[in-house]
């Protein structure tokens, strides 16, 4: 994690020189378009780049950073009241999930999400578990049971 806050504070840094850098060299040229300025220019744009390809890179890193903290969570929170600790009631009235169960819904909705973002159609399964899951008798799709 620190080389990566290291790459992006190292892209920043060179940023903000290349932009003073650019804006010295106009100053000294007096407003005038010359070869000092225009490489000062053309070093701006590069360094503008490299920033926000560290910036996209270390974005790519924190979502999914996010997502498996997030995953994380999500278990432990459906798993938690098989498991009550020690003083603690578990909560009643919802049967705990198993860890498998909840991973397949997870890739269920996360295979819908990535569906509907590429528009593939205009037709959208309610199903929330690709066809090769298993069943769940616990949840009846006849709200009359």
């Amino acid at each position: 994690m620190d080389s990566i806050v290291n790459a992006l504070n190292t892209a920043y840094l060179e940023y903000v020189i290349a932009a003073v850098a650019a804006l010295e060299a106009k100053e000294l040229s007096g407003g005038q378009i010359t070869a000092a300025t225009d490489a000062a220019l053309e070093n701006f744009k590069q360094r503008w780049e490299l920033f926000r390809v560290a910036c996209d890179r270390d974005k790519g890193f924190i979502e999914s950073f996010k997502q498996r903290i997030g995953s994380e969570c999500l278990v432990d929170e459906a798993t938690s009241s098989a498991t009550a600790k020690p003083g603690q009631s578990a909560v009643p009235g919802l049967p705990p999930i198993s860890a498998v169960r909840l991973e397949q819904m997870s890739k269920a909705i996360r295979w819908l999400v990535i569906e509907l973002q590429q528009g593939s159609g205009t037709t959208v399964s309610l199903s929330l578990s690709p066809p090769s899951a298993p069943f769940d008798a616990r949840f009846s799709e006849d709200p009359t049971q």
